[in-house]
């Protein structure tokens, strides 16, 4: 068993902090996984509870492992890294990462564009779009709600394909020889509402990534209008930058 060195310059939260770690990388423990109270990993350390709440602290802030109140603390399931220079789909995403992507289908509907929609999409307000809400999930975990919004003359009768099974990219790709070259988008942080707390399985207010982008054609047409709410557990944004 790993221990904690004393003669080390190296402070014991910090130790103990590395150790927690290893095992967590080495699948000691696993996602979901109780680990030791702080009693139980003081006596079997030597430690204080102090010195492994500390460790504890790091591991929480590294996104290894969560706490539920009165319960204890947990592994977590790894975070899942989206880079922001390129558009791909959630399903063609999550199978590169060897995850089984799933959907569920919250709404479809058509409505009169806001004037906000609008000036995204290039059109008069109160034109028609059709709205397509759905929920993603990796390995059965809810990931991500989706809320795309299309001028509906641009892509008739879009709604009618089965969303849960079909990417909408490969349907307006294959149905109307729509392709998404490029796209804009702004990102910030946002708390769950009560809807969207249900919907991720996360609580009340948990930080959530909000992402609102809008996906042109090869010929400078503005296709789509999507809103994104990221799990802030769950995902990592990530960008290479060069001088």
């Amino acid at each position: 068993m790993d221990s904690v060195d004393p003669d080390s310059q190296t402070p014991y939260y910090q130790q103990l902090y590395s150790i927690l770690r290893r095992q967590i990388d080495d699948g000691v423990w696993r996602p979901g996984d109780r680990l030791p109270s702080e009693a139980e990993l003081g006596q079997t350390y030597d430690l204080s509870r102090i010195t492994v709440r500390q460790a504890f602290e790091m591991l929480v802030n590294d996104g290894l492992i969560y706490r539920r109140r009165g319960s204890g603390s947990y592994v977590a399931v790894p975070t899942i890294q989206q880079g922001l220079n390129r558009i791909i789909s959630f399903t063609d995403d999550m199978r590169q990462r060897g995850l089984h992507p799933g959907t569920r289908v919250i709404s479809t509907r058509l409505e009169a564009a806001s004037a906000d929609v609008a000036s995204r999409l290039n059109v008069e307000p109160g034109t028609e779009v059709a709205l397509l809400e759905r929920l993603r999930l990796a390995d059965g975990e809810p990931m991500s709600v989706e809320i795309s919004t299309l001028v509906h003359s641009r892509c008739p009768g879009v709604l009618d394909s089965d969303y849960a099974e079909i990417p909408l990219r490969r349907a307006l790709a294959d149905r109307y020889g729509i392709h998404l070259e490029r796209a804009a988008q702004e990102i910030r942080a946002v708390p769950a509402d009560m809807a969207l707390a249900l919907q991720l399985g996360v609580a009340m207010r948990a930080p959530l990534f909000y992402i609102q982008r809008v996906s042109f054609s090869g010929e400078g047409v503005p296709v789509e209008y999507l809103r994104v709410y990221h799990r802030g557990d769950r995902y990592v944004l990530y960008n290479e930058l060069r001088g």
